[in-house]
């Protein structure tokens, strides 16, 4: 039966208006301002009365390892509960984000990931965070498993995804990198630039080479300098790059977030870089072979200060974003809608509240903390 959202704040990339939305099967197929006709078009539909709450698309995380307690590393049993708890959160589409492991691991985990993704749709595929990284900015990532970029490898890991390898993070300036980029390019796969000692003129040549995204900007690569601008200043000047934010407070300050925002708008993209320990309990977990300890929702290498990814969920990305670093509402929600959605390739089906795009919607209330969840025109459950 088709279904009817009323008495809504529809907020996307096109900004804010009260309405209605109308969704059949998986479908948006018909949106409108104030309340809906009352003509045949909904005759017989189930209502949702939304209250006056905001009606958004669903939330796209192009760069997530875990939640729930499980990580993504671990099997399908475990990337399952842990997009349960993201999907919870108001995350609809996911792409599944794998460290640094060897190569065999890597390219099973690879075949996982495809084989998941074409039994559930809500899986957009698999993000390669390593193993071409640089080893003084490796992060959470295990130095033995970080090797340099090498055509058969790439090979090897295109061939395992099976056409599902959404993005993969390199440090351009490692030997054989730019090559890699053309490769990996040329596959149809999405290369970011990231866990990187890049200076400035190099990570223009890799963005020339089609690199288009930056991994957890500020985090794992050099900052701004103004004698040595780094890659941050060239992902600022090139309008076709778009930017990754760690939005939990921790990775960046609040300030650091408006000012990005700022200085590229319409191209940041609000990511979880989440770990297992999203949607859980502090405590001991483990990132691919690394130990992480979890305290106040901080996680770090156990025995160190570095940062093993975070605890966060997008909606409390959206929420840090609007509340303390003072971003738009329209520009946070399109930071983790429409924007993603257009690095992958998907922005005609995904991340607007449009007649033809995705049934995926999420009911925030007033302080933006998530009430409901619809994927493909299905509730997601609690």
């Amino acid at each position: 039966m088709p279904l009817l959202f009323e008495n809504a704040r529809l907020l996307d990339l096109d900004g804010e208006r009260r309405g209605w939305l109308l969704i059949d099967d998986d479908t948006i197929t018909a949106t409108g301002a104030g309340a809906p006709p009352d003509d045949d078009m909904v005759a017989g539909v189930e209502r949702v009365d939304v209250g006056g709450a905001w009606l958004t698309p669903g939330f796209i995380d192009l760069h997530g390892h875990g939640g729930g307690g499980y990580a993504f590393d671990d099997g399908p049993k475990s990337i399952r509960t842990a997009l349960a708890t993201h999907r919870a959160h108001g995350t609809t589409r996911s792409v599944i984000s794998l460290v640094a492991n060897p190569l065999d691991t890597l390219t099973a985990s690879l075949r996982t990931v495809a084989e998941l993704a074409a039994q559930d749709p809500l899986i957009l595929g698999s993000h390669l965070e390593g193993p071409y990284l640089a080893v003084r900015r490796r992060g959470a990532h295990a130095q033995e498993f970080l090797i340099p970029p090498d055509p058969e490898v790439d090979a090897r890991l295109i061939d395992a995804a099976q056409g599902t390898l959404r993005q993969i993070t390199i440090a351009p300036e490692l030997p054989g990198a730019l090559e890699s980029i053309d490769r990996f390019t040329a596959a149809g796969t999405v290369v970011a630039i990231g866990h990187t000692e890049v200076d400035y003129e190099t990570a223009r040549q890799s963005f020339a080479h089609g690199a288009r995204l930056l991994t957890h900007a500020f985090n794992a690569m050099p900052g701004i300098h103004h004698r040595d601008p780094g890659p941050l200043v060239a992902a600022f000047d090139d309008p076709n790059v778009a930017i990754e934010l760690v939005a939990d407070g921790i990775h960046v300050h609040p300030g650091v977030l408006e000012m990005t925002f700022r200085a590229a708008p319409e191209r940041i993209v609000l990511v979880t870089d989440a770990m297992a320990a999203a949607g859980s309990a502090d405590g001991f977990y483990s990132i691919g072979s690394l130990n992480v300890v979890v305290k106040d929702g901080r996680a770090v290498l156990n025995g160190t200060d570095t940062l093993a990814g975070s605890t966060l969920t997008l909606d409390v990305a959206l929420r840090t974003a609007i509340t303390a670093a003072r971003v738009p509402p329209a520009d946070a929600v399109a930071a983790l809608t429409s924007t993603p959605a257009r690095v992958l390739g998907l922005d005609d089906s995904l991340g607007r509240l449009a007649p033809g795009f995705a049934a995926d919607l999420v009911v925030l209330d007033e302080e933006w903390n998530v009430d409901a969840v619809w994927a493909r025109g299905e509730r997601i459950p609690a």
